[in-house]
This record gives structure tokens, sequence and C-alpha cells, in this order.
């Protein structure tokens, strides 16, 4: 399972995830990239998960012909204090989710 934090994410909360080989959107050279292009880069470089604090995401592109699934988080703000308690719920979605799903927490 490869996950892919998005570029509103914070990017110290990978360090949350250590269970997971989690990349950022920066590190991989992927920053400024629309949507779009950057679930078909996903499935080049065989990421199965996007971590996102967009809301929008799932309106604006066709996830199930993505082949990737998405995992948004709701909070007040994509700050790291806002996000930093959902991550047990992230982890627990990470068990269950499946390529095309959409599972906010």
């Amino acid at each position: 399972m490869r996950i892919l934090l998005d570029e509103c994410v914070p990017r110290p909360l990978k360090r949350e995830l250590t269970d997971y080989e989690v990349r950022t959107v920066v590190e991989m050279g992927w920053a400024g990239k629309k949507n779009g292009e950057l679930l078909k880069l996903m499935m080049q470089e065989s990421f199965t998960i996007l971590l996102t604090a967009d809301q929008n995401l799932r309106y604006q592109q066709n996830l199930q012909q993505a082949g990737v699934a998405v995992i948004v988080m709701v909070a007040p703000s994509n700050r790291l204090p806002d996000l930093l308690p959902l991550i047990p719920s992230v982890c627990s979605a990470l068990i269950r989710i499946a390529a095309g799903e959409v599972i906010e927490v």
C-alpha cells in the first residue's frame, strides 16, 4: 500500500503513518499538478491511496475510473493540530478502503 499525501496536507503528518509507505506530492516532484494529472501520476507510480483535506475532489474527478482510493480528512482547517486527532480514524479507514472508494474521516 503506497499512500500519497496531497499538497493541502501538512508534510509532518507523514510521521504519524510510519506503518505505511507514504510520500508527499512535493517529494514526488508533483507540486502544482491539477487533480486529474495527479491521479494519473499516482497510477503510474503504483500509489493506491490519496490522503487529502480537499472535500471537493470526489465531485471534480471520476475516482472509480482513476483506480485510486481517497481518504478525505474533514477538520476545521488543514493545519496539523486540527488533523492529528483524525489519525486513528485514518488508520482504521486504511484497513478497509478499496480502489475507487472515498472515505471521509
